[in-house]
């Protein structure tokens, strides 16, 4: 059986995720309050916080950047882009 949540980053009722996915406090708050499809967008949004900033995630620095950025993204004003990233045609 399916967990549905209101997703607070749609702003709709949808598919839970099936377990915290990240440690701590932040990771439980995300369980309860994102959906599935909701999760999916931080991925894409990570990926390219990563790729843009050249994250490297053994950096303990760069991982605690990623968190703020992960709490901004879902909870709240949004976490930006790059500066002077041109997303490709």
């Amino acid at each position: 059986m399916q967990r549905i949540v209101f997703c607070s980053k749609l702003k709709k009722e949808a598919e839970g995720l099936n377990s915290p996915p990240y440690p701590g406090e932040l990771g439980t708050r995300i369980y309860n309050e994102i959906s599935k499809e909701g999760w999916q967008h931080w991925l894409k949004h990570q990926t390219l916080l990563i790729n843009e900033h050249r994250l490297n995630m053994s950096d303990p620095k760069h991982r605690a950047f990623l968190a703020i950025e992960m709490e901004k993204f879902f909870f709240k004003d949004g976490s930006s882009t790059p500066l002077g990233f041109t997303p490709q045609k």
